[in-house]
């Protein structure tokens, strides 16, 4: 079977919230893990769209850079797409925009990096669609994708080797014979 290709756009997703009171921290700024669920939240719903399948899950978070706070103030919209695919994985970008629903003033509040892959019905990977990116935009993420995906391969190398080194004892076990 032919699994046919996919412009970045198909899988745009766009979600905007207001900022309640119970997401912002002590400094009256969204906290960042309500943040990173609005992301996650988002990347799913454009994985599974580009990949047309009941579930994706999350490979790796590669970064999220908090270029300015949100404020209760704001609307935060995040918007993401695919951006790059491997055979079995999809990378997917996230730009987050806030608005002083006062001012009007928006400006680009964080950036993020996930990566999915699409499972079958029995849980396994499958191969998702290729990307054909169209605008400029796009191209720039499609054609930088590749060495973002070798960065990823890298660190999951080393982190596969450092779970060889890290103990999984409780430490107020540590030194106690069983």
């Amino acid at each position: 079977m032919t699994i046919k290709t996919r412009n970045p756009k198909e899988s745009l997703i766009v979600n905007t919230d207001q900022v309640m009171i119970n997401d912002l921290n002590n400094y009256n700024t969204l906290f960042g893990g309500v943040l990173m669920k609005k992301l996650d939240n988002n990347a799913t719903l454009s994985a599974r769209r580009h990949a047309r399948v009941k579930e994706c899950v999350t490979a790796s978070t590669d970064s999220i850079d908090f270029l300015h706070p949100i404020h209760q103030t704001d609307s935060v919209c995040v918007e993401s797409f695919v951006s790059y695919t491997g055979s079995k994985s999809m990378e997917i970008f996230c730009k987050v925009i806030a608005e002083d629903m006062i001012s009007g003033e928006r400006r680009m509040a964080a950036t993020a990096f996930l990566t999915f892959v699409a499972l079958d019905e029995n849980k396994h990977p499958i191969k998702v669609p290729d990307l054909v990116p169209e605008t400029e935009e796009e191209r720039f993420l499609y054609e930088s994708g590749k060495e973002r995906a070798e960065t990823r391969r890298i660190r999951r190398k080393h982190s596969q080797e450092l779970t060889e080194i890290i103990g999984l004892e409780k430490p107020w076990e540590k030194g106690v014979e069983a």
